[in-house]
């Protein structure tokens, strides 16, 4: 007799594998048209040469669509459940991809304005009786230097675009690792005496799966150690997929400890919710296997629980749930059960991965827990910050994404994070270790 629930998962496979083909379809049908957007200028830059030149340009510009295209799908279909020794191969070539056409994106904006003013004088002859040789003549009239208005945009447009892909570049071989102690002062005012002077430090989003410099990142610990923290926290995101990614790793992040407690919980990377696994059991079996590598580490790991920290017989407590965020982010996390028994706490910190967290929940219904850590964004990688100024398109989703937010008695600290995913670089937005210093108000 025929099992029924084997043509169901037949049938379900069939429908995720025609989705995936039909998505890896529209990226490749996308990275065609913004390539003929961008030949368009390079036609215009490179059409004095001879025609042997524009022939390798062609050539060699058209292969690397193809070439993208080929890795893209490479990237998409790639499990590291399966091959994980590919990881940081595969991450250098989606982190080379995407460089490419974002910078490529950048060259199609400054191309868009010669079409919307070629679009706008077009218009404008229906209402001023111009005709189209006019149109043409003025299009084409010389600006400064004998330079046409579409050859000023077309390499305008080309220099842009390769100003940011030489960014990007710079990102990856000097931001990765250019690691920055933030020091930031939390004023409480129901903070115990003995507790005055305490100095916290965190780190979020280490992300070991993307790592390529062992040396850098056991500086950046480094770093951290030298500030002599009395508690450690880190809020989530130990690896990008699977438990295995932190191994090489274990014996450099167990040198960080602290004399009273190292406390860390999850982020939504750590579940293993973005890649394919064999069976069921392996994911849970994943999730234990990371559990461990936070104990051997000598991390205490807070699920949806709570410790106490005991000097001289005044108390606060670090309170830990597992990730929850808002959107489309999963809710693992239950932070009633994390707050129980605390309420007598006159100080209450919070471990919780992603800042959507405090506003959702936090905020309206645990008005006695004085400060939440997080992290989750990583600042997109990617931005601007000069003094109190910053800038990154991370903030579209997230209202909180970097340093520190308040309201009322409560606040809030995004780290920026310590590692990378994606884009194996930072650009403008550094890897962070933060050291708080607790004061009493």
């Amino acid at each position: 007799m025929r099992n029924p629930f084997c043509s169901h998962s037949v049938f379900i496979n069939t429908i995720s594998t025609m989705n995936r083909i039909f998505g890896l379809a529209l990226m490749a049908v996308f990275f065609v048209l913004i390539d003929l957007y961008v030949w368009q200028a390079i036609k215009i830059v490179i059409r004095s040469t001879s025609i042997t030149t524009q022939r390798i340009v062609s050539i060699g510009y058209w292969s690397l669509t193809i070439l993208s295209i080929i890795g893209a799908i490479g990237v998409f279909t790639y499990s590291p459940v399966t091959a994980p020794v590919k990881a940081s191969f595969r991450t250098f070539l989606m982190a080379g991809i995407f460089i490419f056409y974002i910078s490529k994106v950048f060259s199609v904006f400054i191309l868009i304005i010669d079409d919307l003013i070629r679009l706008f004088k077009w218009g404008a002859s229906f209402f001023q009786h111009v005709d189209s040789e006019t149109i043409v003549s003025e299009n084409i009239k010389p600006v400064a230097k004998g330079i046409n208005r579409s050859d000023f945009l077309a390499k305008s447009a080309l220099a842009v675009g390769g100003l940011h892909l030489g960014g990007m570049t710079w990102g990856i071989l000097s931001g990765a690792h250019d690691y920055r102690v933030r020091r930031v002062t939390l004023n409480l005012k129901n903070l115990p005496k003995k507790f005055d002077g305490m100095t916290i430090a965190q780190l979020s989003d280490i992300h070991s799966g993307s790592f390529f410099n062992k040396t850098a990142v056991k500086g950046g610990v480094e770093m951290l150690m030298k500030e002599k923290p009395d508690v450690f926290f880190f809020t989530g995101d130990l690896v990008n997929n699977v438990a295995a990614e932190v191994k090489d790793y274990i014996d450099i992040f167990s040198k960080i400890k602290a004399p009273l407690g190292a406390f860390s919980t999850f982020g939504n990377h750590d579940y293993g919710d973005y890649t394919n696994w064999e069976t069921p059991q392996k994911k849970v079996q994943n999730l234990k296997d990371l559990a461990n590598a936070h104990k051997i580490m000598g991390w205490d790991l807070l699920m949806d629980d709570h410790r106490e920290i005991k000097v001289e017989g005044e108390s606060i407590a670090v309170l830990g749930i597992q990730n929850w965020g808002a959107g489309g982010f999963a809710k693992y996390g239950d932070l009633t059960k994390s707050y129980n028994h605390t309420e007598n706490y006159p100080v209450k910190l919070l471990l919780s991965h992603d800042p959507s967290h405090w506003r959702a929940q936090v905020l309206p219904k645990f008005k006695d827990i004085d400060v939440a850590f997080a992290g989750h964004t990583h600042g997109m990688q990617y931005g601007v910050e000069l003094g109190s100024f910053k800038w990154s398109p991370v903030q579209l989703r997230y209202k909180e994404w970097a340093g520190l937010y308040e309201q009322g008695d409560q606040k809030l600290y995004v780290n920026r994070g310590f590692g990378y995913i994606g884009y194996p670089g930072r650009l403008g937005i550094l890897p962070e270790i933060t050291i708080f210093e607790l004061k009493a108000v």
